[in-house]
């Protein structure tokens, strides 16, 4: 027969939908399993083949998971609010909620023809109000609890459009995406959530999880916390201080000059009279950069020197005061300490602006010309020029200066993190509405739980305000309301929430979706049933402890920063007012390649190289496609698509077909493909728990060439159908039921056991060394192969080894039992 996926697939997918099949139970007698993968933003017209790489892999494992016995949750739905969202509806002069709800149900249908086993039943979407009710009550504890609140801090800003941007509307010339024009700096009140406060607990606990290295040193260098000391220097001629944290105190002796951030609110403090003009107009040219613009070390520096000093008690030298905008406001104390013998921004600094530069930490093993470039390795570095410190290895150093420093009261020991509060308003329309009010006689006052959600008003134009604010500033009819304690005039608040707010919990939503109501989004609706006073995770707190944590967290290695961060963060909040167990919210992390156009480049519609999953559905079938997927390269690389390949996946179920139809007998199976049946169920078992798809796949292939050299009995083949079940499960079912008559359905059959006995190489290669020196290789019985006089006896007979040992005496017999013998002559 035939192998024809475009009737198989459509018959298998409906049986598996009307049946259930992948329905989750809560509190099920088996031991559940939680595989998350990251939910897409439906902000585009549909999926690409990057979307299915990852699904496609973890459908694969938790189908797995399921026919080795566990009640596994695998659920799927939708990131839809947020800025991509946003401007794909500007760009089809749509509203969000029209553009949203068709998007999803796009990648919906395509998302069922790949036959990925999700659990639809619990499918979520940030943008309904039933939805982020619950993202507006956490927000309100983190309010009560003192971690959210208000402040100026710079935002993105561009004066030809007059709305604030995000940084991923600011193309890396500091111009506007939309309009091209130049973006600045402006301060403007914003939302922020006092992320800082677990800034330790963030990093302990990663002790407490299983993420890949990659990731965790991601999460570490974020957080990127560093112990030192904050200097303080009194300013020349005045009875004031500034101060300064420093990591490398230890080569204090060389400090030479200081640099303030020019945002800092001491600027103008530290500023002359005659310097003024020179500083503003470097302020105002400074605005324009991006703080990752003002960060790179290869951009060249540039400064303005504000007329002032202060003195460097070690040494007794007085320093010039710079405003630079190398100096970021949100680091340290947003005044930095030049060290230019030591450090590569400093020393570009100094060079230009001749500010000096006095060597204090020199190579242990010779001098260094610091003309030439700053010398900036701590191991085995020695100090000299330093008074007290001289020949002290740097690392010692740093120790003796701070209680040197502390002692004379110059210095506080002090712990510094790169992490800052996160800035969580966003000026855009389609978010989150933040649920306070502003009332002249209260202040700010939290909108009653009893009145969530605060719905986001319907308008079919939603323009910026012109004046920095949110669009929503202009619906007067929604912004003006009553203060919910005084119950005098109040102005809503029109800032929305960033798309990462309904993101940060919505794996703890699918576990509470059957309480969150229907999932249709629909802003023109202002009256939502509200879900009575109950806090809905107190409600479902059993269903919570049950599934929680995540087993394994699956996703894109550009989310495994600040998604991960801020997730783990709003969990760790959750758990300390109490409504979710443990710490950690996923046990396991983990993070895949993305998958390259034809051309090498990253997919984009711009690129003309995206390539649409319907389009080979269509042509290969969906097996076809995951398989293709899966095997591709190793999960964790970026790999690029190859048509060529596709082929070869779908070549492999053709084949595959004809041999389930023409090489399955009633006799015995030949041992040989008995023993390779075994070893393949052996490699695909470790393959899918290592997340090792390619290998899966080409073990798979592997065996299928075996195949076809011999027969299997109709239980090892009705075996090898369950093995194949998890990577092609159309073409798995259509075996299981329709070839072989066997009860629905392959996917709740047990995951097949390999036989230990048979696993075993009946032979063994082992190979013969002489002096270490590969020379030959002999082919013997797996049991001869572990007794070393035998091995021996049979290697010296090896023609090709022979001639290396004539004449010569053996002096020592090197063996490793069943791999190798090395004889040292």
């Amino acid at each position: 027969m035939l192998y024809e996926p475009q009737k198989i697939e459509p018959k298998w997918q409906k049986k598996w939908e009307e049946t259930e099949l992948y329905k989750a139970v809560d509190f099920d007698k088996k031991p559940k399993f939680f595989a998350l993968i990251e939910f897409p933003y439906p902000s585009g017209a549909g999926l690409h083949v990057g979307h299915t790489r990852s699904w496609s892999a973890m459908d694969a494992y938790s189908r797995k998971k399921r026919m080795s016995g566990f009640n596994v949750l695998y659920p799927m739905g939708w990131d839809a609010f947020g800025l991509p969202a946003e401007n794909y509806a500007l760009k089809n002069k749509l509203h969000p909620s029209v553009t949203t709800a068709q998007n999803i149900a796009v990648f919906k249908r395509q998302i069922k023809s790949l036959g990925l086993s999700f659990d639809w039943s619990r499918e979520i979407n940030t943008s309904d109000p039933k939805y982020y009710k619950w993202t507006q009550w956490i927000f309100l504890q983190l309010l009560e609890k003192g971690l959210a609140y208000r402040a100026e801090t710079p935002v993105n800003w561009c004066p030809s459009c007059k709305t604030t941007l995000a940084d991923e509307e600011v193309l890396a010339d500091s111009t506007h995406e939309r309009c091209g024009k130049p973006t600045e700096k402006r301060q403007q009140k914003q939302w922020l959530l006092k992320i800082t406060k677990y800034a330790q607990r963030l990093l302990d606990d990663l002790n407490l999880v299983d993420y890949s290295p990659k990731i965790r040193i991601q999460q570490e260098n974020w957080i990127g916390r560093s112990e030192g000391i904050v200097i303080d220097y009194p300013l020349v001629g005045s009875n004031k201080t500034i101060s300064c944290y420093s990591t490398r105190p230890d080569t204090n002796f060389g400090a030479t000059f200081v640099v303030i951030a020019p945002e800092h609110q001491l600027v103008f403090e530290l500023t002359t009279t005659e310097n003024k003009p020179a500083v503003d107009q470097y302020i105002k040219q400074a605005k324009i950069k991006s703080e990752i613009e003002r960060e790179n070390l290869e951009k060249d520096k540039t400064g303005v020197f504000t007329g002032n000093y202060v003195l460097n008690r070690l040494t007794n030298k007085e320093m010039p005061v710079w405003v630079a905008d190398f100096a970021i406001l949100s680091a340290g104390t947003g005044i930095v300490v030049g060290v230019p013998a030591h450090d590569k921004r400093d020393w570009q600094f100094a060079k230009k602006y001749n500010l000096g530069i006095a060597p204090v930490v020199k190579p242990s093993d010779g001098n260094w010309d610091f003309d030439k470039g700053p010398f900036i390795d701590v191991a085995e570095a020695i100090i000299f020029n330093s008074s007290f410190l001289d020949g002290l290895l740097a690392l010692k150093a740093k120790d003796k200066i701070i209680d040197y420093l502390v002692a004379k009261g110059w210095g506080k020991r002090a712990v510094n993190y790169h992490l800052r509060d996160w800035v969580f308003s966003r000026q855009h329309y389609w978010g989150e509405p933040i649920p306070v009010v502003h009332c002249e006689k209260c202040g700010i006052v939290p909108v009653p739980e009893s009145q969530l959600p605060v719905e986001l008003p319907y308008v079919e134009k939603y323009e910026p305000s012109g004046t920095g604010e949110s669009p929503l500033a202009n619906i007067k009819d929604w912004v003006n309301t009553k203060c919910p304690q005084c119950g005098g005039p109040a102005r809503r608040e029109t800032d929305t929430m960033p798309n990462w707010a309904g993101s940060n919990w919505y794996y703890l939503a699918y576990l509470l979706a059957n309480k969150l109501g229907s999932q249709k989004s629909n802003v023109k609706s202002q009256n939502s049933n509200v879900l009575g006073k109950t806090n809905i995770f107190e409600e479902c707190k059993k269903q919570i402890k049950y599934w929680m944590p995540v087993d394994i967290y699956q996703g894109g290695f550009e989310h495994t920063t600040l998604h991960l961060l801020y997730s783990r963060f709003i969990y760790k909040f959750l758990y300390d007012i109490g409504v979710v167990p443990g710490p950690e919210p996923y046990a396991k992390r983990r993070s895949h390649g993305i998958v390259l156009g034809p051309d090498n480049r990253k997919m984009s519609k711009s690129f003309g190289n995206v390539v649409n999953p319907d389009e080979i559905v269509a042509k290969y079938g969906a097996d076809t496609l995951r398989l293709y997927e899966m095997f591709m390269g190793p999960f964790d690389q970026q790999i690029s698509w190859s048509e060529q390949s596709l082929q070869g996946c779908f070549r492999f179920l053709n084949r595959t077909r004809q041999l389930f139809e023409n090489n399955v007998r009633k006799e015995k199976t030949p041992d040989k493909i008995l023993r390779k049946l075994h070893q393949t169920i052996k490699k695909v078992s470790e393959d899918i728990e290592e997340l090792k798809f390619n290998t899966l796949v080409a073990c798979l292939m592997e065996f299928i060439n075996e195949w076809q050299t011999s027969f299997l009995s109709k239980d090892d083949a009705a075996l090898f159908a369950r093995v194949l079940a998890p990577c092609a499960p159309h073409f798995s079912e259509e075996v299981w039921c329709e070839v072989f008559k066997n009860k629905f359905s392959v996917h709740q059959q047990e995951w097949p056991k390999y036989d230990e006995s048979l696993i075993i190489e009946e032979i063994t290669t082992v190979i013969i060394q002489v002096n270490g020196k590969v020379r030959g290789e002999i082919k013997i019985k797996n049991q001869t192969s572990k007794i070393k006089d035998d091995v021996e006896e049979i290697a010296k007979k090896e023609p090709r080894v022979t001639k290396y040992l004539e004449g010569k005496e053996i002096k020592r017999v090197i063996f490793v039992p069943g791999k190798l013998i090395n004889f040292v002559i």
